[in-house]
Protein backbone atom coordinates (compact mmCIF):
# COMPACT_ATOMS: atom_id res chain seq x y z
CA UNK A 1 0.00 0.00 0.00
CA UNK A 2 1.24 3.32 -1.22
CA UNK A 3 1.38 5.83 1.45
CA UNK A 4 1.46 10.08 1.73
CA UNK A 5 2.92 11.98 5.02
CA UNK A 6 2.06 15.33 5.95
CA UNK A 7 5.27 17.06 6.75
CA UNK A 8 5.64 17.91 10.14
CA UNK A 9 2.57 15.26 11.37
CA UNK A 10 2.68 11.95 12.55
CA UNK A 11 -0.39 10.40 10.97
CA UNK A 12 0.07 8.40 7.07
CA UNK A 13 -2.40 8.52 4.55
CA UNK A 14 -3.23 5.23 2.32
CA UNK A 15 -3.61 6.36 -1.38
CA UNK A 16 -5.97 4.50 -2.72
CA UNK A 17 -6.44 6.56 -6.52
CA UNK A 18 -4.87 8.90 -8.15
CA UNK A 19 -7.27 11.26 -10.43
CA UNK A 20 -5.77 13.55 -12.63
CA UNK A 21 -6.91 16.55 -14.59
CA UNK A 22 -5.81 17.01 -18.31
CA UNK A 23 -5.87 20.29 -20.39
CA UNK A 24 -5.51 23.23 -17.92
CA UNK A 25 -3.30 25.35 -19.04
CA UNK A 26 -3.97 27.36 -22.01
CA UNK A 27 -0.43 27.39 -23.51
CA UNK A 28 0.00 23.41 -22.51
CA UNK A 29 -3.44 22.43 -24.77
CA UNK A 30 -1.69 24.57 -27.88
CA UNK A 31 1.30 22.98 -27.75
CA UNK A 32 -0.09 19.55 -27.77
CA UNK A 33 -3.00 20.76 -30.66
CA UNK A 34 -5.53 20.11 -28.30
CA UNK A 35 -8.83 21.60 -28.27
CA UNK A 36 -10.13 23.26 -24.87
CA UNK A 37 -12.87 21.76 -22.98
CA UNK A 38 -15.52 23.38 -21.14
CA UNK A 39 -15.53 20.29 -18.55
CA UNK A 40 -11.99 19.38 -16.85
CA UNK A 41 -10.73 16.32 -18.86
CA UNK A 42 -9.89 13.38 -16.10
CA UNK A 43 -8.51 10.18 -16.35
CA UNK A 44 -6.78 7.37 -13.44
CA UNK A 45 -3.65 6.24 -12.55
CA UNK A 46 -3.50 3.19 -10.01
CA UNK A 47 -1.40 3.84 -6.85
CA UNK A 48 0.95 1.42 -7.93
CA UNK A 49 2.32 3.69 -10.19
CA UNK A 50 3.38 6.24 -7.06
CA UNK A 51 6.70 6.72 -6.41
CA UNK A 52 9.02 9.33 -4.23
CA UNK A 53 11.25 11.96 -4.56
CA UNK A 54 14.92 10.79 -5.16
CA UNK A 55 13.39 7.42 -7.10
CA UNK A 56 14.16 7.23 -10.06
CA UNK A 57 12.24 6.47 -13.29
CA UNK A 58 12.55 3.81 -15.58
CA UNK A 59 11.65 4.64 -19.64
CA UNK A 60 9.03 1.65 -20.19
CA UNK A 61 10.11 -0.69 -23.12
CA UNK A 62 7.82 0.06 -25.37
CA UNK A 63 8.00 3.86 -25.63
CA UNK A 64 10.49 6.25 -27.08
CA UNK A 65 8.97 9.63 -26.26
CA UNK A 66 8.52 9.66 -22.78
CA UNK A 67 7.43 13.52 -21.27
CA UNK A 68 7.61 14.69 -18.05
CA UNK A 69 4.71 16.91 -16.87
CA UNK A 70 5.14 18.95 -13.71
CA UNK A 71 2.01 19.37 -11.57
CA UNK A 72 0.32 20.79 -7.87
CA UNK A 73 -0.95 17.74 -6.67
CA UNK A 74 -3.95 17.86 -3.62
CA UNK A 75 -4.30 15.42 -0.87
CA UNK A 76 -7.90 14.65 0.25
CA UNK A 77 -9.08 14.32 4.13
CA UNK A 78 -11.90 13.00 3.90
CA UNK A 79 -14.74 11.53 1.70
CA UNK A 80 -16.49 13.27 -0.70
CA UNK A 81 -19.32 12.83 -3.15
CA UNK A 82 -21.86 15.77 -4.62
CA UNK A 83 -19.54 18.35 -2.87
CA UNK A 84 -20.24 22.11 -3.18
CA UNK A 85 -17.31 24.66 -3.56
CA UNK A 86 -16.80 24.44 0.42
CA UNK A 87 -16.61 21.34 0.92
CA UNK A 88 -14.40 20.71 -1.74
CA UNK A 89 -11.98 23.16 -0.36
CA UNK A 90 -12.06 22.10 3.34
CA UNK A 91 -11.66 18.25 2.06
CA UNK A 92 -7.94 19.46 0.49
CA UNK A 93 -5.58 18.86 3.83
CA UNK A 94 -2.75 19.41 2.25
CA UNK A 95 -0.39 20.31 -0.99
CA UNK A 96 2.83 18.52 -2.71
CA UNK A 97 4.01 18.93 -6.41
CA UNK A 98 5.13 16.14 -8.88
CA UNK A 99 5.11 14.11 -11.89
CA UNK A 100 2.54 12.76 -14.52
CA UNK A 101 5.62 11.42 -16.61
CA UNK A 102 3.34 10.37 -20.03
CA UNK A 103 4.67 8.43 -22.97
CA UNK A 104 3.72 10.70 -25.53
CA UNK A 105 4.45 8.55 -28.80
CA UNK A 106 1.87 5.79 -27.14
CA UNK A 107 -0.49 8.65 -26.13
CA UNK A 108 -0.97 10.15 -29.77
CA UNK A 109 -1.07 6.41 -30.87
CA UNK A 110 -3.65 5.78 -29.06
CA UNK A 111 -5.39 9.22 -29.71
CA UNK A 112 -5.64 8.52 -33.24
CA UNK A 113 -7.10 5.50 -32.79
CA UNK A 114 -10.00 6.90 -30.44
CA UNK A 115 -9.05 4.42 -27.62
CA UNK A 116 -8.11 5.17 -23.89
CA UNK A 117 -5.10 6.64 -22.51
CA UNK A 118 -4.00 3.92 -20.59
CA UNK A 119 -0.79 2.35 -21.20
CA UNK A 120 0.53 6.07 -21.87
CA UNK A 121 -0.39 7.33 -18.77
CA UNK A 122 -0.26 4.30 -16.11
CA UNK A 123 3.15 2.42 -16.09
CA UNK A 124 4.87 1.90 -13.29
CA UNK A 125 7.05 5.46 -11.56
CA UNK A 126 4.61 6.99 -14.00
CA UNK A 127 3.41 9.45 -10.77
CA UNK A 128 6.51 10.72 -8.35
CA UNK A 129 5.60 13.15 -5.65
CA UNK A 130 7.25 15.38 -3.42
CA UNK A 131 6.56 15.74 0.43
CA UNK A 132 3.32 17.35 1.67
CA UNK A 133 2.73 20.51 3.27
CA UNK A 134 -0.38 20.89 5.73
CA UNK A 135 -2.83 23.65 4.17
CA UNK A 136 -2.74 25.49 7.27
CA UNK A 137 0.54 26.34 7.03
CA UNK A 138 0.56 27.41 3.44
CA UNK A 139 -2.38 27.91 1.36
CA UNK A 140 -1.01 27.65 -1.96
CA UNK A 141 -1.34 31.08 -3.55
CA UNK A 142 -2.24 31.71 -7.35
CA UNK A 143 1.17 33.96 -7.47
CA UNK A 144 3.38 30.63 -6.50
CA UNK A 145 5.28 29.81 -8.90
CA UNK A 146 5.95 26.04 -10.72
CA UNK A 147 9.13 24.94 -11.92
CA UNK A 148 10.82 22.08 -13.65
CA UNK A 149 14.31 22.02 -14.25
CA UNK A 150 16.03 19.22 -16.40
CA UNK A 151 20.21 18.77 -16.19
CA UNK A 152 19.63 22.23 -14.52
CA UNK A 153 17.94 24.03 -17.53
CA UNK A 154 14.20 25.33 -16.77
CA UNK A 155 12.00 23.43 -19.30
CA UNK A 156 8.55 24.10 -17.31
CA UNK A 157 7.96 27.29 -15.52
CA UNK A 158 4.22 28.81 -14.61
CA UNK A 159 1.87 31.00 -12.23
CA UNK A 160 -0.61 29.19 -10.62
CA UNK A 161 -2.77 31.58 -11.74
CA UNK A 162 -2.46 29.99 -15.21
CA UNK A 163 -4.73 27.17 -13.97
CA UNK A 164 -8.40 27.18 -16.29
CA UNK A 165 -9.69 25.60 -13.34
CA UNK A 166 -8.80 26.02 -9.67
CA UNK A 167 -8.08 23.04 -7.07
CA UNK A 168 -11.72 23.19 -5.34
CA UNK A 169 -13.59 23.23 -8.68
CA UNK A 170 -11.58 20.46 -9.84
CA UNK A 171 -12.68 18.47 -6.81
CA UNK A 172 -15.87 19.82 -6.86
CA UNK A 173 -16.73 17.97 -10.27
CA UNK A 174 -14.73 15.05 -9.80
CA UNK A 175 -16.51 14.55 -6.31
CA UNK A 176 -19.61 15.18 -8.55
CA UNK A 177 -19.57 11.45 -10.72
CA UNK A 178 -16.81 10.02 -8.25
CA UNK A 179 -16.76 8.99 -4.34
CA UNK A 180 -13.24 10.66 -3.21
CA UNK A 181 -11.46 9.04 -0.46
CA UNK A 182 -9.07 9.95 2.28
CA UNK A 183 -5.88 10.14 1.03
CA UNK A 184 -6.80 10.19 -2.65
CA UNK A 185 -3.89 12.25 -4.43
CA UNK A 186 -5.18 14.65 -7.53
CA UNK A 187 -2.95 15.75 -10.55
CA UNK A 188 -4.01 19.36 -11.39
CA UNK A 189 -2.61 19.48 -14.55
CA UNK A 190 0.77 20.82 -16.18
CA UNK A 191 1.81 23.96 -18.21
CA UNK A 192 3.44 24.09 -21.06
CA UNK A 193 6.82 23.47 -21.94
CA UNK A 194 6.33 19.66 -21.53
CA UNK A 195 9.45 17.57 -23.50
CA UNK A 196 11.55 14.38 -23.82
CA UNK A 197 13.49 13.09 -21.41
CA UNK A 198 16.51 10.36 -21.85
CA UNK A 199 18.44 8.02 -19.71
CA UNK A 200 20.88 10.24 -17.25
CA UNK A 201 18.77 13.36 -16.88
CA UNK A 202 18.41 14.89 -13.92
CA UNK A 203 14.91 16.47 -12.99
CA UNK A 204 14.07 18.82 -10.23
CA UNK A 205 10.80 20.73 -9.38
CA UNK A 206 8.63 22.46 -6.70
CA UNK A 207 6.36 25.38 -6.02
CA UNK A 208 7.14 28.55 -4.34
CA UNK A 209 6.70 27.92 -0.53
CA UNK A 210 5.44 24.45 -0.61
CA UNK A 211 7.26 21.36 -2.15
CA UNK A 212 10.38 20.40 -3.91
CA UNK A 213 11.29 17.28 -5.76
CA UNK A 214 14.08 15.17 -7.40
CA UNK A 215 14.75 12.39 -9.95
CA UNK A 216 16.58 10.54 -12.52
CA UNK A 217 15.94 8.88 -15.52
CA UNK A 218 16.96 5.24 -15.76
Amino acid sequence: MKTIKIRNKNKEYSVGKIICLGRNYAEHIKELGNEPSELPVIFLKPASALIYSKHPIEIPAYSQNMHHEIELVLLIGKKLKDANAVEAEEAIIAYGVGLDMTLRDVQDNLKKKGQPWTTAKCFDMSALVSDFLAKEEHKVSPEDWMTLKVNGVVRQREQLNKMIFPPARIVEYISSFMTIEEGDLVFTGTPSGVSKVVKGDKLYGEITNVASFETEII
